[in-house]
C-alpha cells in the first residue's frame, strides 16, 4: 500500500532542481490558478466515478472466476483457470482506487465537511469509506485499515477480515447518524452540485447506507452469529423500488466519461458469454422456461441462436463462424464500434453501485434461512420483476436496439412455476441463480462473494441440485493453485509485493497459492 515513497522521491527531485539555480521554483505552490484549498463538495464527483468504475476494472478478471464471461483463445488464460497474472496489477484496480484515487481525498473531504457541519456530505463520506473497505476485504481478504493513511509510515500492517467487517458496520452506523440530521449546514443544493448519484438527496443516501449494511450482515450466513432478521430489517429501511437504485450516468463525450463496458472503451470486446449464464436463461436449468431478459442482455450468434462457450474448451470449441457467440455489443468479432449496443454495454448505459433488485434477493435469502418462506417468496418475486424493469431501463439509456420486455412477457415468465414456485417449493437454487442474473455484468464483488459463500458448487439440500446449477469448475487449474480453486485476488503488486512484502509475509501473502486461501467471512 506504499504511497509515501513516491511522494518523498518527488520532493527530493524538487529540492534538487531548486538548488541548481531556480530560487522561485517552489513558488509554484502559490499559483493563483491552482487554489490551495477547495470546497468540500468538489472532492465528491471523482470518488463517485471510482465507486462505480473500479469494480468494473477488476470485473474483467472476477467475471472469469464467476464465469460471467470467458476469453477464448488457443491457450487457456490465467484467470479462466482460476489463476492470476504474476508481477502484474491486473485485479488491483480497487486496491489502487480505494487507497489512492479516493484515499486521502476522502479524508480531506470528511474533515472539511465535519468542520463546516455539512452533515449530509459527511454522511456520504462515511458511506464511501465503508464501501471501500467492503469491496477490498471481499476481493483481497486482509487489508490495511488502521495505518492506511498514516503519512509517517513507509510500511503498513494488515488488519484481519473480522476487524474490517466490524469497521464497516461502525462506519455505516456513523453514516446513518449523520444522514438522518438536517441541522447545521445540511444543504441539498450544495451536496447536489457534485452528487452524480442522487443529486443531493440525503434520504436516498440513507437508504443506500442501510442497503450496504444489509449486504454486510448477510455475508455472515455461514457463521453462527448470522442474524437473518437483522438483514431483513436493514433491507426494509433501504430501497423501496428501482427509483432508489444508485446509478451513475455516463455523458459519453470522451473516453473517460464513457461507460467502461462500451465498445468505445474496448475493455470487453474479445470476451464472450459462457455456457453457464446462457443455461440459467435459455430454459436448460429451469424446466424449459426461457427468460425474456436473455435476448436483451446476452448476445446471439450470427445464426440467431443464443449460445455460450464452454470454459474447459479452447477457443470457440469447434463452433462454425455462424455459431460463435457475438460480442456483448451484438456483433461478430471486434465489430460494433460506433454502432448501437445493448443493456449495460452501450456508451451511455448507466451502471449501479447497488440496486433494489439486488437487495430483494438479499432479503429473500435471509428470510429463506430464517424459515419464513412467505416473506422469502415475496422478496424473490420482487427481485425478478424489478430486474426485468432494470433491463428495460438500461436498454433506454442510450436508445439501444433491443425491444422492451412487454408486460405480457414479464407476467408470463413470473407465472411459470419453474421460475416462481409456491412458497413451499422455493429453493436457494432459485434465489441465488436469479440474483446471479440480476448482478451479471456489473455486481462482480457481491456476485463472487455469493459464489464463495456456497463454495461455487455446493448442493442446495432443498432442491438436491447445485445452488448454481450448471456451474463447472475449470479442469485445467492454474499451476500455482495446487489443485485448489480461487477464493481471493492477491493484493496489488506494485504497492504490496514491491514495497510491503514483510507485512504480506505475516499473512501468508507470499505463498504462490495465497489466492486459494478461503476468506474468513465464508468460513463457519
Amino acid at each position: 500500500m506504499k504511497t509515501m515513497r513516491l511522494s518523498a522521491a518527488l520532493l527530493v527531485g524538487a529540492l534538487s532542481l531548486s538548488a541548481v539555480g531556480c530560487d522561485d521554483f517552489l513558488d509554484v505552490n502559490e499559483n493563483p490558478n491552482a487554489p490551495q484549498t477547495v470546497s468540500a463538495n468538489l472532492y465528491l464527483s471523482p470518488m463517485l466515478h471510482w465507486m462505480v468504475t473500479s469494480p468494473q476494472f477488476d470485473g474483467r478478471f472476477i467475471g472469469r472466476y464467476t464465469q460471467q464471461w470467458y476469453l477464448p483463445g488457443t491457450t487457456f488464460s490465467t484467470w479462466d483457470r482460476m489463476g492470476y497474472d504474476p508481477s502484474s496489477d491486473n485485479g488491483g484496480q480497487l486496491w489502487r482506487d480505494v487507497y489512492w484515487n479516493i484515499g486521502q481525498n476522502l479524508v480531506d473531504m470528511m474533515q472539511k465537511a465535519e468542520a463546516e457541519e455539512r452533515w449530509d456530505l459527511l454522511g456520504v463520506g462515511y458511506v464511501i469509506k465503508a464501501w471501500g473497505w467492503q469491496q477490498l476485504t471481499n476481493v483481497h481478504g486482509e487489508l490495511i485499515i488502521k495505518q492506511a493513511f498514516d503519512q509517517t509510515r513507509f510500511t503498513f500492517d494488515y488488519d484481519s477480515e473480522e476487524f474490517a467487517y466490524q469497521e464497516i458496520q461502525r462506519l455505516l452506523g456513523e453514516a446513518i447518524k449523520y444522514l438522518e440530521r438536517n441541522d447545521g449546514a445540511v444543504d441539498p443544493a450544495y451536496l447536489g452540485r457534485t452528487d452524480r448519484i442522487y443529486g443531493g438527496d440525503r434520504t436516498k443516501w440513507l437508504k443506500l447506507a442501510y442497503g450496504m449494511l444489509a449486504l454486510n450482515l448477510n455475508h455472515f450466513s455461514n457463521k453462527s452469529s448470522y442474524k437473518p432478521q437483522d438483514v431483513i430489517a436493514a433491507v426494509d429501511k433501504s430501497f423501496t423500488s428501482n427509483a432508489d437504485d444508485a446509478l451513475l450516468a455516463f455523458p459519453g463525450t470522451v473516453n473517460d466519461d464513457t461507460n467502461f463496458w462500451s465498445r468505445t472503451r474496448n475493455n470487453l470486446t474479445n470476451y464472450r458469454q459462457t455456457r453457464f449464464v446462457v443455461g440459467l436463461m435459455d430454459g436448460t436449468e429451469f424446466g424449459g422456461a426461457v427468460d425474456p431478459r436473455m435476448s436483451r442482455m446476452l448476445s446471439p450468434s450470427p445464426d440467431g441462436v443464443y449460445r455460450g462457450l464452454d470454459i474447459n474448451t479452447l477457443n470457440f470449441g469447434g463452433l462454425a463462424a455462424a455459431q460463435q457467440p457475438n460480442n456483448f455489443f451484438g456483433y461478430p468479432g471486434a465489430g460494433g464500434l460506433g454502432l448501437p449496443s445493448r443493456y449495460i454495454f452501450s456508451e451511455k448505459s448507466r451502471l449501479p453501485i447497488m440496486t433494489y433488485s439486488q437487495l430483494q434477493f438479499i432479503k429473500a435469502e435471509a428470510a429463506f434461512r430464517a424459515g419464513d418462506r412467505a416473506t422469502a417468496l415475496a422478496a424473490y418475486r420482487n427481485g425478478v420483476a424489478a430486474h426485468i424493469d432494470f433491463v428495460n431501463a438500461r436498454n433506454r439509456d442510450d436508445n439501444q436496439t433491443p425491444t422492451q420486455i412487454t408486460a405480457a412477457e414479464r407476467d408470463a415468465f413470473l407465472a411459470n412455476p419453474n421460475i416462481v414456485p409456491s412458497a413451499s417449493q422455493l429453493t436457494l437454487t432459485h434465489i441465488m441463480s436469479q440474483k446471479y442474473i440480476a448482478q451479471w455484468g456489473w455486481g462482480h464483488v457481491e456476485l463472487w462473494t455469493d459464489m464463495r459463500r456456497y463454495n461455487y458448487t455446493n448442493i442446495d439440500p432443498a432442491s438436491g441440485r447445485q445452488v448454481y446449477p450448471g456451474f463447472v469448475l475449470p479442469v485445467n487449474l492454474f499451476p500455482d493453485n495446487g489443485g485448489k480453486i480461487a477464493h481471493r485476488i492477491r493484493a496489488r503488486f506494485n504497492s504490496e509485493y514491491v514495497w510491503n512484502r514483510a507485512a504480506l509475509d505475516k499473512i501468508g501473502g507470499l505463498a504462490l497459492d495465497f489466492h486459494t486461501k478461503p476468506l474468513w467471512i465464508t468460513q463457519p
